[in-house]
């Protein structure tokens, strides 16, 4: 019901001819768009568009062919010898946020989901087992914030669909007890509940809880969470996380959030669509 909105509209007018919106990954004085191409995918994401459109149709073309090699992706790449694993791992994930019927991108999941299941063959998360196995795969340990472990966001968006199990339950337990919770998106405990729902940060948290709603044991592990949304309703029965929950990634979907109608409107559509997964 977003897909016609302004926010879509201004974003798709950006895109280029290849299917891309500038820099991939970070934003630049230079960029030709503010918005990268990995963010404008995110935000159309949310608002609604799937494999099925056109726009998204050309982009995951384009980041296939940045992924085997036919392109390049236009940021300056960082000083630091992950990086090209680091692109190719951000790629493939938001690759597989529209399509599980990419083979390079499946091959990248299917790579960290032995990284990661070779990590969890005890009772519980063995980093030394991380580390040999990230240096048996890449020939280098890992380095730096964002690969140092699997808790960050292309990581546990790619490897969805390849975790058995067992591993899949060790694994959520893992991330939603972690101190720090999942990098590049909600860097805080999980298990522990936002003080204000009506915040970024809370709605920060949705979306960290809405990237593990889609694993099949989660539904299991988050009823803390479903409890909270519950409490959480207005005496009408909807939900509104009030003004200060618009970052303009999450929030706001619909036009005009200067009535609170439209406001409450979009926060219990993403609720309730959330909730809905997580039913029992």
């Amino acid at each position: 019901m977003y897909k016609s909105s302004t926010w879509a509209n201004r974003i798709l007018s950006l895109q280029d001819h290849q299917g891309a919106w500038g820099y991939f990954h970070t934003l630049s004085a230079d960029s030709p768009s503010p918005y990268t191409t990995e963010a404008a995918l995110k935000r159309l994401e949310i608002l609604g568009y799937t494999i099925a459109d056109e726009c998204i149709q050309r982009a995951v073309s384009y980041m296939n062919d940045c992924l085997t090699g036919t392109r390049k992706i236009p940021d300056r790449p960082e000083k630091s010898d992950d990086w090209n694993i680091f692109t190719s791992l951000m790629l493939a994930s938001r690759i597989r946020r529209f399509t599980g019927d990419n083979p390079a991108a499946n091959q990248i999941a299917k790579t960290w989901a032995d990284i990661i299941t070779g990590s969890f063959a005890g009772e519980e998360y063995d980093h030394q087992k991380y580390v040999k196995s990230f240096t048996e795969v890449f020939g280098m340990k890992p380095t730096g914030g964002r690969l140092v472990d699997f808790s960050q966001l292309y990581i546990v968006s790619a490897v969805n669909g390849y975790l058995d199990e067992t591993t899949e339950r060790k694994f959520l337990t893992y991330l939603i007890n972690k101190p720090n919770g999942i990098y590049y998106i909600y860097e805080a405990c999980i298990r522990k509940l936002p003080c204000n729902f009506k915040s970024k940060c809370a709605s920060r948290y949705l979306g960290c809880i809405e990237l593990l709603a889609d694993y099949a044991s989660a539904k299991y592990q988050l009823q803390f969470v479903v409890e909270w949304l519950e409490n959480s309703r207005c005496e009408n029965g909807n939900w509104d996380m009030g003004g200060r929950a618009k970052d303009g990634l999450y929030f706001p979907l619909s036009n005009d959030w200067r009535k609170s109608t439209a406001r409450e409107f979009d926060c219990t559509n993403r609720i309730s669509r959330l909730i809905e997964k997580l039913t029992l």
